[in-house]
């Protein structure tokens, strides 16, 4: 006997479908999903064909600014944001990496300045063979988006 499980359909609202299993819960607290009153769906480590396994969200009456999607792609880059009107999606956003992320990520550099000094970390982005590559501003050295395990979310 196959199993299914089914999730409502939203009238209004956003879907994050194909977000890196493991990274829905950071995405909840770095779009402040937890502080609003948004009725909002969480799925995580869900078969999937091309990913293996996936994490979902589905907000209701909420839809995405740009600079939030880009923040999405640091932890999910192959995410897609679904815009969903009338039951239906209105616009389909893939996640695109930005070319700079202010305030999100915190150096793993325990020398670098943001650990002193009440400053905004800043990192330029470049994506290589797939992996993600983060340059602090400051301190000048070079991280996988993977090594940084600190979050200012």
């Amino acid at each position: 006997m196959k199993k299914t499980l089914s999730v409502s359909a939203i009238n209004e609202g956003t879907v994050i479908d194909h977000i890196t299993a493991g990274s829905a819960l950071i995405l909840i607290h770095l779009l402040k999903i937890d502080q609003h009153k948004n009725r909002t769906t969480i799925g995580l480590n869900l078969s999937s064909q091309s990913m293996g396994t996936k994490d979902i969200i589905k907000i209701e009456d909420r839809h995405l600014s740009e600079k939030e999607a880009y923040d999405i792609a640091i932890f999910a880059p192959q995410a897609s944001i679904n815009i969903i009107r009338d039951y239906k999606i209105e616009k389909k956003i893939k996640a695109h990496l930005p070319s700079i992320v202010q305030r999100i990520l915190l150096c793993p550099n325990k020398c670098c300045i943001t650990h002193v000094e009440p400053i905004d970390t800043i990192f330029l982005v470049e994506e290589f063979k797939k992996k993600i590559y983060l340059c602090c501003k400051y301190c000048e050295k070079i991280f996988k988006r993977d090594d940084i395990k600190d979050y200012n979310v």
